[in-house]
């Protein structure tokens, strides 16, 4: 069996038959700090890292707000499910190479039968594996760093940061946001939660002290994976019982993004009419996001689970320290309450975005859907460019947009996969790459034209080396 050493050998001996890095070829700009910042340093963050550095783009940062890389992205910290959602084998953060890949890896560890046993990869594995991932490539990432805000310059961005809870300033001349569900609006409240004390509910993106519900009667709001999840967890943690309410009659079990993985849909998506890309979103929330049996089966398999379908809550109150919900002709009384709805995209809602926000197309502004499709949340979507960049809402109004790249789910639309998640790195992380390095080339051409065409270069020989052998017309004697 391959060894853990064995393996680390093997994924070096790869790169070192890639070839070295290239040398950072980006001309340094006078008053700026960085060529590309990449906010969030988890997978997208960390393989947009490693992608940019194979790309011989020098000069990239890595910021993220999470106190230390136990705490950054949502595996170890938000996710609660026992499996990730995607197959096991999809191509993910290895870029190609298949010494870095999962299975190299997990192989490495647990033996190839091992490997084959795995239906989907476990969680707490999967952040193992990013985690060697980010050590082994040697990818950087400043830990509490938060973004607060993008102040556009001539040519470049500030980027008001606190490092450590102190105020700082840096450039930049890209943007990319690799910072999760969240990254272009927030968690989605339902608004009979909202008027509750604080205390009582909370989000599924938020820490939950589940230990807290041990005993306790808990209800959560939403049919999708991650309420399931939270179910779980609640009742694996000891709650006395936990109800989970649907609006629709039934869970969603259509996996209609399922059917778009094919290579021909997959690659060709993003070059579809908008009225097909607004179809297949607005279809896929009809039909609504699946949850996997495995989430399923695990809170049926409590007796004290009950389901309630057809079931929106019309008013919820706080009473005696306890919620008091009513759904339908029913009354309910909670200790707590989980929102499991999901997050809201909307880029005006997000105070680093604050200065030109109002600039950013988005969906509603360059596509109106017939009647029978409308979607307000869809439209508030970012209606983005082929390499994920911000689009102006009008033509030269702010030209910087273009250097700010989404890869997170406000792509949703666009590119019609959940963007930032493993099935959107094969294709995407490659396109925002090469719009980058086109990018910063031809903005800076006249200097690359310079260099291209200069003569200061040393020659790789001098015509010595071959002055014997020139031919000369043989001198004929003369009788």
């Amino acid at each position: 069996m391959t060894t853990t050493t064995d393996h680390d050998f093997a994924a070096r001996e790869a790169l070192r038959l890639l070839g070295p890095d290239p040398e950072n070829w980006v001309s340094d700009r006078p008053g700026v700090d960085h060529n590309v910042t990449i906010v969030g340093g988890s997978g997208s963050g960390s393989t947009f890292a490693f992608a940019l550095r194979r790309a011989g783009i020098g000069r990239v940062t890595v910021i993220d707000e999470a106190f230390d890389e136990a705490h950054a992205g949502v595996w170890l910290t938000r996710a609660r499910m026992k499996k990730l959602r995607t197959p096991k084998n999809l191509p993910g953060p290895e870029l190609g190479i298949p010494a870095l890949s999962f299975q190299a890896w997990y192989e490495a560890r647990h033996g190839v039968e091992a490997y084959a046993t795995l239906d989907r990869i476990p969680r707490v594995v999967w952040a193992e594996y990013l985690s060697w991932y980010r050590h082994f490539l040697n990818i950087p990432v400043r830990y509490q760093t938060k973004l607060v805000r993008i102040e556009p310059a001539e040519g470049f961005f500030r980027l008001h940061l606190e490092v450590n809870g102190v105020a700082q300033v840096e450039t930049t001349r890209k943007i990319i946001f690799a910072n999760g569900v969240a990254g272009t609006g927030g968690p989605y409240i339902p608004p009979v939660l909202a008027s509750l004390p604080r205390s009582l509910y909370a989000h599924t993106a938020d820490e939950i002290d589940f230990g807290g519900l041990r005993g306790k009667t808990v209800a959560v709001l939403g049919a999708a994976a991650s309420a399931f999840d939270a179910a779980g967890v609640a009742l694996e943690s000891g709650a006395k019982a936990v109800h989970l309410f649907a609006r629709r009659s039934a869970i969603a079990s259509l996996p209609v993004l399922r059917v778009r993985g094919y290579p021909g849909a997959y690659y060709n998506y993003p070059q579809l009419p908008d009225a097909a890309r607004w179809f297949q979103a607005w279809r896929f929330n009809q039909v609504g996001s699946t949850p996997p049996t495995d989430a399923i089966e695990r809170v049926i398999a409590f007796s004290n689970f009950h389901l309630h379908l057809s079931a929106p809550w019309k008013d919820a109150k706080y009473q005696g320290d306890r919620i008091v919900a009513q759904v339908n002709d029913d009354v309910f009384e909670f200790d707590f309450a989980i929102a499991g709805t999901g997050y809201f995209v909307d880029p005006t809602k997000r105070l680093e975005l604050a200065d030109f926000a109002h600039h950013i197309a988005l969906w509603r502004d360059r596509y109106q859907p017939p009647v029978n499709q409308h979607d307000e949340k869809l439209s508030n979507y970012p209606y983005l460019g082929s390499a994920h960049e911000y689009q102006e809402k009008v033509s030269g109004s702010a030209p910087y947009l273009k250097d700010i790249h989404i890869f997170n789910p406000a792509g949703f639309v666009s590119f019609g996969l959940p963007i930032g998640d493993v099935p959107s790195i094969r294709r995407d992380v490659s396109a925002v790459v090469t719009r980058i390095s086109h990018d910063l080339f031809f903005t800076d051409w006249s200097i690359h034209e310079a260099r291209i065409t200069s003569d200061k270069i040393a020659p790789d020989f001098d015509p010595s080396i071959y002055a014997a052998a020139v031919w000369k017309q043989p001198t004929v004697a003369v009788s």
